[in-house]
């Protein structure tokens, strides 16, 4: 059994969102599946195995992270298209069964990949007793982003701001079902990105994720909507960082970047 780790939302090595990503004939039993994934310890690990021609997806597709089976992750999508297109598995835009139902990676000539992902309901809510704290900065705005996605979105006052969050991590847990998006505008639009953001996510094992492509499913509606334009770009100021183009499209969000394979090794247990 092949197993490979990825950097998604990125063209360099050790920057973007490590996934590990293994092709399968079928899926084993869930147990197995968790042990891989804690056994990887990234954010999330990716697991897919062919279905058979002519049905509406090319692929099953499930994501893990360390503790828990999740229902949208987008660099673990991006990170299994780009193994598949790379190494001769799949050709052509993929169609992969999930949770979220199907979801479509499409390959560019340029080496990129964009992915067609629902995008998040926005509601407005009320920010949790004790999550500013937590957070360690007082919110603008607070959204609950809907099933799929599980988390609270607040805007903060600037990108500074977003930079500088040094959250409680244990305390933040349990304000949200998955956990919390903080974002603002760019302060400088001329560096290429519309908009910033960071995730932290203590609730699935993950304190802060490096990129996160299903946040922007909610992350494009919102800033669409302040800035008046459907196209974005999206900064993930984590340690590792990471940019995702974005393009609302209605119900669907348009998310591209690139990946790079940086390991490649064989399964034994």
């Amino acid at each position: 059994m092949r197993i490979r780790i990825v950097d998604a939302f990125t063209d360099r090595p050790f920057t973007g969102n490590p996934a590990g990503v293994l092709l399968l004939d079928a899926f084993p039993d869930d147990d197995r599946l968790q042990n891989v994934a804690l056994e990887v310890n990234h954010a999330e690990t990716a697991f897919a195995h062919p279905l058979p021609e002519g049905g509406e997806a090319d692929w099953a597709l499930r994501w893990f992270t360390p503790v828990a089976e999740v229902d949208m992750c987008g660099h673990a999508t991006l990170a299994t298209a780009h193994v598949l297109h790379s190494t001769g598995a799949h050709a052509g835009p993929v169609r992969f069964a999930t949770r979220s139902g199907v979801l479509v990676a499409t390959p560019a000539e340029d080496g990129s990949i964009t992915l067609d992902f629902p995008t998040a309901p926005l509601t407005r809510v009320e920010l949790p007793a004790g999550a500013a704290e937590a957070l360690g900065a007082e919110p603008l705005a607070c959204f609950d982003t809907g099933p799929h996605v599980g988390d609270l979105l607040v805007e903060l006052a600037d990108e500074k701001t977003v930079h500088a969050l040094r959250p409680d991590h244990k305390a933040l847990a349990g304000h949200s079902r998955r956990g919390v998006i903080a974002t603002a505008r760019a302060e400088n639009p001329e560096l290429g990105y519309d908009f910033v953001s960071r995730c932290f996510f203590p609730n699935l094992g993950i304190d802060e994720d490096p990129v996160t492509g299903s946040a922007h499913t909610a992350l494009a509606p919102y800033w669409a909507e302040r800035l008046g334009r459907t196209g974005l770009t999206g900064l993930q100021a984590s340690p590792r960082a990471g940019r995702v183009r974005t393009e609302l499209c209605g119900e669907r969000t348009l998310l591209s970047g690139r990946a790079v394979t940086v390991i490649e090794g064989e399964l034994l247990a």
